[in-house]
């Protein structure tokens, strides 16, 4: 019980100590609101992208995996950089990729392309448009629902056929609020049929690619674009779906020997291709997302420093407004352990103010991000605990020095004081 009446008296004199030391006390709460918002808004936006991000890796197939020619991840070297070796690996082929098709455990394998070009429809035009050159089987690793229209076909893909299937932007840049099915658009001077209206799923991984639902973008046999569009089969990625009764590592192993097998490489020899299941794109992420974070807290704990700091001169003030009370407390039996914990607790009431503050426009940031983009920011429990732990760690190590020398006041002397 006297606990509780010394931290309700702590707090009172905290309110107290902001009425008298307006300038001050807006600055230390500042600091600290400050601080806690950077690590709120940070945690709400990585936390937030994280969740998109592994969703957008969860549409494509848990056990899907990517071949492709060049490494991927922080660690890797630019491929344009002329001592990187992955200069020297040939692209992927069309061979191979019938190789892999015929691996035992494999269920598909869907090959990719990308090229841009400019799209126009009778006095419509949109140019540098990015398009993606798909196998018939892209929707397995795409959650993109296809209304109105529909994909193409397996026949349509092995013809060649000059089809395509626009974005909701793109589909409203050409042709407004008219139907576009079995309409004309003319790319780059090659005239292709409109069957279908794709719509994307607003995840992160697609925003960072141009591949959002905000950007125009379109999706065409990849057979066409290599015959009509000239698209350089060099840029050949594919997507490897296990089937069911196989784990992805045996269909990693699988794939990587039949690739060594079909370049001639010898044992000790080091692969000209890579393999990247999602484990490492996650990882690629977190490497990332978690060296911007630390630098969100870093940042953070400047803020808490500048509040901190602020905490020390507005309890010296205090201590020294209050020297003659001390006195009046200590002759009437308080002991400086008393006098310390009254002090703590208007130091970390102090920075808790700021804290609820800073936490409070973080959450309000996380509501506006979440409401206005692709991004589902959301304040995890733990940043929130952390947040305001590290707040009340401020207020305690600040308001320590003069939390012990209020204790260690003479009561004679300080009764004497005016």
């Amino acid at each position: 019980m006297n606990r509780l009446l010394l931290v309700l008296e702590g707090i009172s004199m905290a309110l107290d100590a902001i009425r008298s030391n307006k300038v001050r006390a807006a600055l230390t709460i500042a600091g600290v609101a400050i601080g806690v918002f950077v690590v709120v808004a940070m945690g709400a936006v990585v936390n937030g992208i994280r969740a998109s991000f592994q969703q957008d890796l969860e549409a494509i197939g848990a056990t899907t995996f990517i071949v492709q020619r060049r490494g991927a991840g922080l660690n890797s070297c630019d491929g344009t950089d002329e001592k990187c070796p992955d200069l020297r690996n040939p692209p992927l082929s069309f061979s191979e990729w019938e190789v892999i098709k015929r691996l035992p455990g494999v269920e598909n394998v869907i090959g990719i392309l990308g090229g841009q070009g400019n799209f126009a429809y009778r006095d419509s035009r949109v140019d540098n448009v990015g398009f993606d050159a798909y196998s018939p089987e892209w929707p397995e690793v795409d959650a993109s629902d296809i209304e109105p229209g529909r994909n193409f076909t397996r026949a349509e893909y092995d013809a060649g056929q000059p089809v395509v299937l626009v974005n909701d932007t793109l589909k409203t840049q050409l042709f407004g609020e008219s139907q576009p099915i079995g309409k004309q658009v003319m790319i780059s001077g090659r005239q292709f049929t409109v069957i279908g209206v794709y719509h994307p799923k607003a995840g992160f991984l697609k925003t960072l690619e141009g591949k959002g639902p905000d950007t125009p973008r379109a999706i065409i046999p990849l057979q066409t674009g290599v015959r009509t569009l000239d698209i350089w089969r060099g840029g050949l990625t594919l997507m490897v779906r296990p089937t069911k009764s196989v784990t992805q590592s045996e269909v990693m192993d699988e794939v990587m020997a039949s690739m060594r097998a079909h370049r001639g490489l010898k044992p000790g020899n080091r692969n000209t291709f890579y393999l990247v299941e999602q484990d490492r794109i996650m990882d690629t992420f977190n490497q990332l997302f978690g060296a911007i974070f630390a630098v969100g807290l870093a940042l953070s704990a400047v803020a808490l420093l500048v509040g901190g700091v602020g905490v020390v001169a507005i309890m010296m003030i205090s201590v020294t407004e209050r020297t003659r009370e001390i006195g009046v407390r200590k002759a009437l039996g308080a002991t400086a352990g008393t006098i310390r914990w009254q002090f703590l607790v208007e130091a970390s009431t102090l920075t808790s103010i700021g804290a609820l503050i800073g936490l409070g426009i973080g959450a309000i940031l996380a509501w506006v991000i979440r409401t206005n983009s692709s991004i589902p920011a959301e304040l995890p429990t733990s940043i929130v605990a952390t947040a305001l732990l590290a707040s009340a760690v401020t207020g305690v190590a600040f308001g320590m020095v003069p939390a012990i020398r209020a204790s260690k006041l003479d009561p004679v002397e300080a009764l004497r004081y005016e």
